[in-house]
């Protein structure tokens, strides 16, 4: 690792795969079925993962299993993924996370969007510094969803922390990502297009050069196809893929994205790869959306 974070940069600028966390009958984290998950996407060409994510279910897991998590994340992929630890919640359990990541040997760390009420710009860039200068020598990849937050106010965060290096954002409005990512500094930061496959073209248009993915549970190369293209400007290519995922994806935004993790591992399930249960707030798909998704998937090169 230098200082410049050259390594983490390269990482980022990639299919950021987002693993699900898979259930045992009765309840608890599945081990090894979530080791299996990992080989399949690092066999199917994934090198970026980023355990405890959203699709991996991070808010409903407790603090003791987002460490197991991560720790299985380490030992399974080893030195065949960089690792972007997702970590939150207050400061001290966010940086307590980031340090648990770190001793690990993780090299980023991706800090969810403050949940909290009352968020000001100010208190935004306090919450990421705390967690950032905890870890200076981490790469710090805050996870932006406010649409009120504002370019300069990033600029502002990595002024204090130079290992803020990329920004997963995720506010579904690229003309918004376009001008952030200018008023941040467009060449400061990888952007990352953090609401996966059907932003990808649009946002990469505008300067991001990664996207994250839930998908990729489900069709590695699916992804990597949606990737190639955008990475040697076949725009008609990616949007073919986009063509492809279309109403699997629709599945998962539908009502405010409730079944958003869901439907992936509903997908999971019928390959036979995972349970599909997800803990509350979230919920299994009635049976009548079963089969849809089943027949998504069955048209798909997997």
């Amino acid at each position: 690792m230098t200082a410049t974070f050259e390594t983490q940069r390269a990482a980022l600028a990639d299919v950021v795969a987002i693993p699900v966390t898979p259930f045992a009958e009765d309840g608890t984290v599945d081990p090894a079925t979530y080791r299996a998950l990992l080989r399949r996407l690092l066999d199917g060409g994934i090198t970026t993962l980023t355990p405890n994510g959203n699709t991996g279910e991070f808010y409903a897991l407790d603090p003791a299993e987002r460490r197991l998590v991560t720790e299985l994340t380490f030992e399974e992929a080893g030195e065949r993924a960089a690792i972007l630890v997702g970590v939150g919640h207050d400061v001290p359990t966010a940086v307590a996370s980031a340090r648990h990541a770190r001793d690990l040997g993780a090299s980023m760390v991706m800090v969810h969007q403050p949940v909290h009420p009352y968020v000001s710009q100010g208190g935004w860039v306090d919450y990421h510094r705390a967690i950032a200068e905890a870890v200076p020598e981490l790469g710090v990849v805050p996870y932006i969803r406010n649409p009120q937050l504002t370019g300069a106010r990033l600029a502002d965060l990595a002024d204090a922390c130079p290992n803020v290096v990329g920004v997963k954002y995720a506010v579904p409005d690229a003309s918004k990502f376009a001008a952030f990512a200018r008023d941040a500094g467009l060449d400061r930061f990888v952007w990352v297009a953090g609401l996966a496959e059907p932003y990808a073209p649009s946002y990469f248009s505008a300067g991001a050069t990664g996207f994250t993915s839930g998908l990729v549970n489900v069709a590695p190369a699916v992804s990597l196809n949606m990737i190639e293209a955008l990475r040697s400007g076949d725009y008609p290519a990616a949007m073919k893929v986009w063509e492809q995922i279309r109403r699997f994806e629709e599945l998962r935004a539908a009502n405010g994205s409730a079944n958003n993790v869901t439907v992936v591992k509903e997908a999971l399930a019928s390959l036979g790869l995972c349970r599909r249960e997800v803990r509350p707030p979230s919920k299994p798909l009635p049976e009548s959306e079963r089969a849809e998704v089943a027949a998504i998937v069955a048209g798909w090169s997997i």
